[in-house]
């Protein structure tokens, strides 16, 4: 159950997300503005710019699926200062995320599952997933959604959701 809970909408939000990078992309082209300068604005001064909203989404994916799994999660230097470099972290982070099988996750809704930052605390499989790792990874590409379209970007909500799997 948590594979598909969370390797699929991990996955979908990350396309997303790079799927409003280009659309950025061809705003700053269009508008002549530097691309760094949207990967360091921010809502307000004291939240974290996009580029950290972008590493803190794939952070979330890769080491929920890690975590929930016992699989060790690749690491990433947190040192994106471009475009290219924006889109490369999100492509291994989906890349990573495909290597996962329903079968990776057997026990994972029972599995202790605890942070450095949680001081000893611990959550289930199951709570770690509905309660960090999936509202987590949604603030932070909202985020840099909303960045986006605070500088001026043209994205809209069918940029957000993606495609949906509507059924006839």
């Amino acid at each position: 159950m948590l594979y598909e809970y969370t390797i699929p909408a991990s996955i979908r939000a990350l396309t997303q997300l790079n799927a409003c990078l280009d659309k950025a992309a061809g705003f700053a082209d269009t508008k002549k503005v530097e691309f760094p300068v949207l990967l360091n604005s921010r809502l307000i001064a004291d939240q974290l710019p996009m580029v950290r909203q972008i590493q803190i989404a794939c952070d979330t994916a890769k080491l929920g699926a890690a975590r929930l799994t016992g699989k060790e999660a690749p690491s990433h230097e947190d040192k994106e200062s471009t475009l290219a470099e924006a889109k490369a972290r999100i492509d291994s982070t989906i890349a990573y995320l495909n290597t996962f099988k329903p079968e990776d996750f057997k026990g994972a809704e029972e599995r202790k599952v605890t942070t450095p930052r949680w001081e000893g605390k611990w959550l289930t499989g199951l709570e770690y997933a509905q309660h960090h790792v999936l509202p987590n990874l949604y603030f932070h590409v909202t985020t840099a959604y909303a960045i986006l379209r605070a500088n001026g970007v043209d994205i809209g909500k069918k940029d957000y959701l993606g495609a949906m799997p509507y059924k006839n």
